[in-house]
């Protein structure tokens, strides 16, 4: 059972932060893919942070399975590195020590019935030396096709769930989760053999950001949001991931897959759903995945998907004052290549709170700037006692939820500007993560699997809300497909395809310029 200890023995939280830190109960993890990007960049310095912050036990213990002939110091020397480049705490010799007791490191293929002999084997070692109970997770950071692979074999030799073994097993399946709906149905039925529902953990790194766990304080816990959050007040709401770099070493995993896939059927209706759903009961993984699914099952598309989407490429051309290549002209990208690295979506949601109120969700790569934020944009007021020179510069009132990066909460609102003429132009409040509060912002992996080891998937989507996303998206794909859509070329450094403007314009809206 997770314990936990009093906040002075965590030198890295606010002073004034009076609960009980949770802190996990000693287990061994078990990293798929331990040598990838994913895992040098994020995993390994999280799991750091987390020891750090006094949030994993000293017997917590860490397994790299892979290729690679590595004996377990060549494993901690590799985990070192990539810790002290990318961790984000103070690196401070005892306690990597104490994470570096820990590291084991286990060779073989994923198909190598003798390395899952080997695993066993160092997982009971770590049980006996290190206390860790039977206690075993499992982080699947590995490409979608080899996880019925590596779930058999787990299984096979009996490291899955088992009834006559101590401890817990649960596994962590990265995204994506699927291509579409039939793929993501047929893996569901793959992991859902091995281990059971409440020992899934399907992670969105996105839901481990502070600022969207935000979006549910700041409806829920102020009386100033939640009357006006309907369609009586709402005339829109735009939800933007847009990335200022092209695809870099992605085009192995990006060319086929595109924008769509890759962030709008996750990430932003994820987002969405959070924006959207009613206030749940506590929580709980069920109440809070019982209200997103609703929200998700209300979906409904526009009677032309065509003029309810838009997708482009980016071409070549100069950003921020450099000269960079076209989507086409990136390495190993077929030049007759139709994925799409910008799309945009209109949907809306059938439910009583939401009638009529569209949301637009945009992703894209080689856009203005990196930013994700929800826009909620207010309707007009009726502006009887100002004439249309008053309000010149005076919009629409607005939400802004700032995701990344600058984390934080911006309100749009016209005032009054100084003079002896009633002059309104808008003006903004803003609240920023930094400058609130003392304690930096974790990254969203360390909240994550905090979560994993402490057996809470309430951040985690369960196989229902992957498979009714893939439902909203699938028919836009098809669509695209059917009727040769093709990706409108667009500038580097803009804001996405002229077809994106007239999906706005057609209403009588525009996007946002973040």
């Amino acid at each position: 059972m997770p314990h936990s200890a009093p906040p002075s023995t965590n030198p890295l939280r606010d002073p004034r932060d009076r609960r009980l830190a949770r802190v996990a109960a000693p287990s061994a993890l078990v990293l798929f893919g331990v040598t990838g990007d994913l895992a040098r960049k994020k995993l390994l310095p999280a799991m750091y942070d987390l020891v750090n912050r006094g949030l994993l036990p000293p017997s917590f213990s860490l397994v790299g399975f892979g290729r690679r002939e590595w004996s377990h110091e060549d494993f901690a020397a590799y985990a070192r590195k990539s810790v002290m480049a990318n961790a984000r705490t103070e690196f401070q010799e005892t306690v990597w020590q104490q994470f570096a007791a820990g590291l084991r490191f286990v060779q073989g293929e994923f198909d190598d019935s003798a390395a899952y002999d080997r695993l066993t084997e160092v997982l009971a070692e770590l049980d006996e030396d290190r206390g860790t109970r039977g206690n075993h997770a499992f982080y699947l950071s590995i490409p979608p096709k080899a996880f019925e692979l590596v779930c058999q074999q787990l299984a096979e030799h009996g490291l899955a769930e088992n009834p006559e073994a101590e401890g817990w097993r649960r596994v962590v399946i990265e995204k994506p989760f699927g291509h579409d709906l039939e793929s993501a149905k047929e893996l569901n039925s793959i992991v859902e053999s091995v281990f059971s529902h409440d020992a899934i953990f399907r992670i969105d790194h996105y839901l481990g950001k502070e600022t969207v766990q935000n979006i549910l304080a700041m409806r829920f816990a102020n009386a100033m949001y939640e009357p006006l959050w309907n369609a009586d007040h709402i005339d829109h709401v735009q939800i933007t991931m847009a990335e200022s770099i092209g695809i870099g070493t992605r085009a192995g995993y990006y060319d086929g897959v595109g924008a769509a896939r890759d962030v709008i059927q996750n990430h932003l209706l994820q987002l969405l759903a959070l924006t959207a759903m009613e206030e749940p009961g506590s929580f709980t993984a069920r109440a809070l995945r019982y209200e997103k699914a609703k929200v998700l099952s209300a979906v409904v598309l526009g009677d032309d998907l065509g003029e309810s989407s838009a997708i482009g490429q980016y071409g070549e051309g100069l950003q921020g004052g450099e000269e960079v290549k076209g989507f086409l002209e990136e390495q190993d990208i077929p030049s007759d290549s139709r994925t799409e690295t910008f799309a945009a979506l209109r949907l809306e949601v059938d439910n009583r709170r939401w009638q009529g109120v569209p949301f637009f969700l945009r992703a894209g790569k080689r856009l203005g700037r990196r930013v994700t934020e929800i826009a909620v944009i207010f309707k007009r007021t009726p502006n009887r006692l100002f004439t249309p020179h008053d309000t010149e510069e005076f919009g629409q009132n607005a939400v802004v939820i700032r995701i990344q990066p600058d984390e934080g909460v911006t309100i749009r609102f016209g005032s009054k500007v100084p003079g002896t003429q009633s002059e309104i132009r808008d003006v903004t409040m803003d609240f920023g993560y930094g400058h609130a509060f003392t304690e930096s912002s974790p990254e969203a992996y360390e909240r994550l699997i905090l979560d994993v080891l402490l057996g809470e998937p309430p951040l985690f989507p369960d196989h229902e809300e992957v498979e009714l996303s893939w439902k909203i998206l699938d028919p836009f794909e098809q669509y695209w497909a059917a009727h040769d859509v093709r990706p409108e070329t667009y500038a580097p450094g803009s804001w996405g395809p002229a077809s994106a403007d007239r999906l706005m314009q057609r209403e009588g809206r525009t996007w946002r310029r973040p």
